[in-house]
């Protein structure tokens, strides 16, 4: 039997499983059996740090240098080469800032980059360069921000972005939504956040205790590229999500060797949709320095789409979308 006193120092299970990702490149190809088959990149892991929680690790395909889930973490030389088109801030969030870690791009809807901490590093990340250290709204005990959003009564959605909101600690995500509950005109929550997916331990009681007890209408955007994310811990996390009353949709990025064929998006959206999660949009990729080796001409997309159109049922069909700086929604494609 473990004494009450040394069971109250272990730490919860999804703070564990945080803290013992993997970090560097070459432990991540051995765990795979690629050694000497993969040459990871040093110098792109030096600047864009590697982080993969090892639940995630695991479900990549030992042996398979080509694997679609390791070709989202794993740094790589293309990532160094500056390519003509390809920005620090490909989005324009610097120039949508109304508040310290506010963001206000859209009319209605205010989106809190809560903090700048991820439990997996994505290679495509469009705020990969973003200035966390300068620009977190839970800077302050999130006052600047929540008088951004006191002052602006145009605002009825607040959207809990990051980073990844999730990784706050659940006290401080409550605190947070207490403050917002005070805020009339704010009359629904958006989560966006990975952890479902790549960490499913985060899904914990307090977590569900916190959801359920929120006074407005809670939808949840997961990140899901590859229907191979999923498997049962990740369908466990979605059915707890639901359960306390979330709406569940997925976004996902086009990514060139990851999801660019018609198979493999169909299978993404139907697995996506088994797990009670519907389809929302498929993004073309973001333009951020160190993602080019990504990217999936606009051409060859939109006829993806069409194709994938053709396949699947309407409600299993993302909007295929792109981000432009300084336009008032996402724009179809």
């Amino acid at each position: 039997m473990i004494p009450a006193a040394s069971a109250l120092l272990q730490p919860p299970g999804w703070q564990h499983a945080w803290r013992d990702a993997i970090r560097e490149p070459q432990e991540l190809l051995s765990v795979l059996g690629l050694e000497g088959l993969v040459d990871a990149s040093a110098a792109a892991a030096a600047s864009f740090p590697l982080r993969v929680p090892r639940g995630f690790a695991a479900r990549m395909r030992r042996g398979d240098p080509h694997d679609p889930l390791l070709r989202q973490v794993l740094p790589l030389d293309e990532e160094l080469r500056p390519v003509p088109g390809f920005s620090l801030d490909a989005v324009g969030d610097t120039g949508a800032l109304a508040g310290h870690g506010v963001l206000h791009k859209y009319q209605g809807r205010a989106l809190l980059v809560a903090t700048g901490s991820c439990a997996v590093h994505c290679r495509y990340c469009f705020r990969r360069h973003f200035p966390y250290a300068e620009q977190t709204a839970a800077a302050g005990h999130w006052a600047a921000a929540l008088d951004a959003i006191r002052a602006d009564p145009s605002i009825h959605e607040v959207i809990l972005s990051g980073g990844d909101p999730l990784s706050l600690a659940t006290p401080r995500l409550q605190a947070l939504t207490v403050a917002l509950a005070r805020i009339g005109h704010v009359r629904r929550l958006r989560i966006h956040t990975r952890l479902p997916v790549v960490l499913p331990e985060r899904i914990d009681d307090a977590l569900l205790d916190w959801l359920g007890a929120l006074p407005w209408p809670v939808a949840v955007v997961v990140h899901a590229n590859h229907a191979r994310e999923f498997d049962a811990s990740v369908d466990a996390a979605m059915a707890r999500l639901r359960a306390a009353g979330a709406t569940l949709l997925n976004q996902a990025v086009l990514l060139r060797g990851v999801n660019d064929s018609l198979q493999a998006q169909a299978d993404l959206h139907e697995r996506s949709f088994a797990a009670g999660v519907l389809p929302y949009y498929l993004h073309q990729l973001d333009r951020v320095a160190g993602a080019a080796h990504f990217e999936v001409p606009d051409e060859q997309a939109r006829l993806l789409h069409e194709r994938l159109r053709a396949r699947l049922p309407g409600y299993l069909l993302p909007r295929l979308v792109r981000e432009v700086a300084g336009d008032a929604s996402k724009r179809p494609l």
